[in-house]
Formats: C-alpha cells, structure tokens, sequence
C-alpha cells in the first residue's frame, strides 16, 4: 500500500494500562458492583469479578495507565533517518498531562497524525477517557466531536491491515512475525503487565516493554509502504 504519507508528521505510540488498585477488595462497594455488571457478559459463570478483576486494564473505567512510548521520525528522507523514542511513566494525571503537552506543542497541526496498533479502538479512546476523568483537558488530537470521519487524525496499522474486513483482528505479535519484522514480544505479553507493575513493581520492564511495541508499529507502516526498516543504531532513546 502506499499511504502517501510524510513520515515525519506521525507521532506513533503505544500504551500500557493495569487494573487502578491491585486488589479487587481496594475498590470501593459500588466500584465492584458497576464491575460485576460491566464483565457480566464476559465472565457468565466461569468466573466471579474479583477473579476476572486481573482483567480490568483493558477498561478505561476501571484501569489506568501506567505508561505512554511515543516515537518519531526525523530526517526520514536523508541517510541520517534517525527514529527518537521516549516514554512518560509513573503518576497517571502527569503521564496524561505530558502527554498532552508534546501534542499541544509539537504534533497540533492539520498535518500531523497519531498511529497505533488497534488505536482506534483502545490506546487513542482509553487515552480520552482517562483525561476526562482525571479532569485535564482534551488535546485537539484526541477530541473528536463534531470532526468527519476524515478529519480524525488517527492512523492504525490493525485497521489498515484489515483492508476492509472488519471481522479480522492480528496481532501485534503475528504481524510483525509474517512480515519479517524483529518481534516486540520477548519479555513480557500485554497479560503480564499488571503482575509486572504491582508485583514486581518494575516499571523500567514495563517502559522496555512498551517502547519496543511503539518501534514494532513504526515498522509496521514502514514495511506497509516498501520503506527500508529501522535499524538499531538509528534509533535514539530520550
């Protein structure tokens, strides 16, 4: 495919979330009601909500985040092609808060998009969710009211796999292995995260773990468009 896009004016990115306490008894009385009705239809009888509350990550109302890894191009044309990775990790309401500060600054034009990994329908409307109510402003990227379709400055290297087939879902994992990308999952799985950051109380493996993910997206859409892939040495961690 040939997305016809400038590489640098994509922020790609990545997120990792667990469940906001540790245990599912630190949740108040009504918080673990509203999540027993929320995973009802998940659950049925298999499980009960505190055994099915190691889950609660993957849900905005009940997670949190505990990392974002952004990523991005420069020099995308030259032999100096260099990819530059940071992460914002630790408290969540300075997490979303810097975040949204690189977008007001540095990725608030018309040009400039924001790509994931099934974005679209976790790490762009989780990220929106988790600024409502932490109360902190929407950046413009991230506010879709009143925007058309194509006005929402959203790539997703799922979507664009799918190439219109909206019943497929791959995997970060299975896309980077048949498309010869090295793979981002050699460490630890998205299902480990919570046990990593509440058990082990690792955050630097989550950060690793997550910063490889945003590098794996990149190649992603590089490999989308016949680009030369990232190599080592061109990427650069601040």
């Amino acid at each position: 495919m040939n997305t016809k896009i400038n590489f640098e004016n994509i922020l790609f990115l990545d997120i990792e979330t667990v469940p906001e306490t540790e245990f599912y008894n630190e949740l108040t009385e009504e918080k673990q009601e509203l999540f027993a009705l929320k995973t009802q239809y998940q659950r049925k009888e298999d499980f009960t909500p505190e055994e099915f509350y190691d889950r609660a990550g993957i849900w905005a109302e009940f997670g949190k985040i505990v990392c974002i890894s952004v990523g991005y191009f420069i020099n995308f044309k030259s032999k100096e092609r260099k990819f530059r990775v940071t992460s914002f990790f630790g408290d969540e309401v300075k997490i979303l808060k810097d975040f949204k500060n690189l977008l007001d600054k540095h990725f608030n034009k018309s040009q400039h998009l924001l790509c994931a990994h099934n974005g679209k329908e976790f790490d762009f409307p989780f990220m929106a969710r988790r600024m409502i109510i932490k109360q902190i402003a929407l950046p413009e990227k991230l506010n879709l009211f009143g925007k058309k379709p194509w006005e929402i400055a959203h790539l997703d290297t799922m979507e664009l796999w799918k190439f219109g087939d909206y019943k497929h879902f791959t995997s970060l994992k299975l896309l980077t292995s048949i498309l010869g990308i090295p793979s981002p999952k050699d460490d630890i799985t998205g299902s480990e995260v919570g046990t990593v950051y509440y058990k082990e109380k690792n955050i630097q493996r989550i950060v690793t773990y997550c910063e490889k993910d945003t590098i794996a997206i990149a190649q992603l859409l590089l490999r989308f468009n016949n680009e030369p892939l990232i190599e080592a040495l061109d990427i650069i961690h601040v």
